[in-house]
């Protein structure tokens, strides 16, 4: 498998033109930022992931983005001025590639920073790493009721491929996971 590192010198160059203007920066996260992580994930999500989950995230399969407020960001911006931004983090994506499918198991983004761009530029970063890998399709799953991320979703190309019936918890219940994905193609 020849797996590009998030911390490689594609990965540097392509972190510099996706974040170009911007007072955010792209770096490979490591376990040292699971308390972060968990944090972000209890902000973001109604049922987050656990420290040990996250923990888990780290190793040969495993691809985990951080989104940093850059060091020399512009104190007057949205991001650089807010105020729950955990340690300067703003977000991270987690993949996990096994030979040529990638799987993109969670995107967090802190919810005053939903709605800037931030989203699309983790998964244009994710999409990105996956072409470079050599994968062939881009996988996830995203809750049903999750419009905002769907849409991002579907403007980014990924196609429903399927859906887990009552997958998610929710108050009172559950709600379906929609299954989607990207081909890659090679160019």
């Amino acid at each position: 498998m020849n797996t590009p590192s998030v911390d490689s010198p594609f990965a540097a160059q392509l972190a510099t033109q996706l974040t170009l203007g911007l007072p955010v920066e792209l770096v490979a996260l490591t376990s040292t930022y699971v308390p972060q992580m968990a944090q972000l994930e209890s902000m973001a999500h109604s049922h987050p992931m656990s420290e040990g989950n996250l923990a888990d995230c780290f190793g040969h399969l495993y691809r985990v983005l951080g989104l940093k407020l850059s060091a020399g960001s512009d104190a007057n911006t949205d991001a650089a001025s807010d105020p729950d931004s955990v340690d300067g983090l703003l977000g991270f994506a987690i993949v996990q590639q096994i030979v040529d499918e990638v799987t993109l198991l969670d995107i967090c983004l802190l919810p005053s920073q939903q709605g800037k761009g931030y989203g699309k530029l983790l998964l244009n970063a994710v999409v990105a790493l996956a072409k470079a890998s050599a994968a062939v399709v881009l996988m996830l799953e995203v809750r049903e009721s999750n419009l905002a991320a769907r849409a991002l979703y579907q403007k980014a190309g990924f196609i429903e491929s399927g859906r887990r019936k009552g997958y998610y918890p929710i108050a009172g219940g559950k709600e379906d996971a929609i299954l989607m994905d990207l081909a890659i193609t090679q160019e």
